[in-house]
C-alpha cells in the first residue's frame, strides 16, 4: 500500500553529496537555507567555523516551527549564544550531519510543517 505520494508540493532537496545538495535540478555548492514556504538564500557561512549568532537571528526572523541545522559532513552543535534568538521565540531546532538533515527537511516539509533548513556546505 502507498501510503506518501511521490510528489511533494513543497520545495524539496532531489539530492545530495560531499560538498553539494540538489533542489529541483539544481546543483547547490555553498552554505544555503531552504524552507518549506519557498524560502531559499545563500547562508553566508563556508565552514562551521564562520557561524556565529547573526546567522541564527536569520532563521528566527522567518518565524519557523523548527530550523534543521546541517552541521556539515560531521555533527557539531550551534553554541547556546547563537541560537538564543531560536530560544527565544520558542522555535525548535534540531542539528544533524548535513545529509541527514536533508532527508529530514524533505520529510518534515512534505507533512506540511513551516520547517527551515540550514545547511553547511563545505568545500571538500
Amino acid at each position: 500500500m502507498k501510503i506518501q505520494p511521490d510528489i511533494i508540493g513543497v520545495q524539496s532537496i532531489s539530492g545530495y553529496g560531499a560538498g553539494w545538495i540538489a533542489v529541483g535540478g539544481e546543483k547547490i555548492t555553498s552554505s544555503v537555507v531552504i524552507g518549506s514556504r519557498g524560502e531559499r538564500f545563500a547562508w553566508n557561512c563556508q565552514r562551521y567555523e564562520d557561524l556565529d549568532a547573526t546567522h541564527f537571528a536569520q532563521l528566527a526572523a522567518l518565524q519557523p516551527e523548527l530550523v534543521i541545522f546541517g552541521s556539515g559532513q560531521y555533527i557539531r552543535f550551534p553554541q547556546a549564544l547563537w541560537i538564543k534568538a531560536l530560544i527565544d521565540q520558542q522555535t525548535g531546532i534540531e542539528t544533524m550531519d548535513t545529509q541527514a538533515a536533508c532527508r529530514t527537511y524533505n520529510v518534515l516539509a512534505g507533512e506540511g510543517r513551516k520547517v527551515l533548513a540550514a545547511l553547511l556546505i563545505e568545500s571538500t
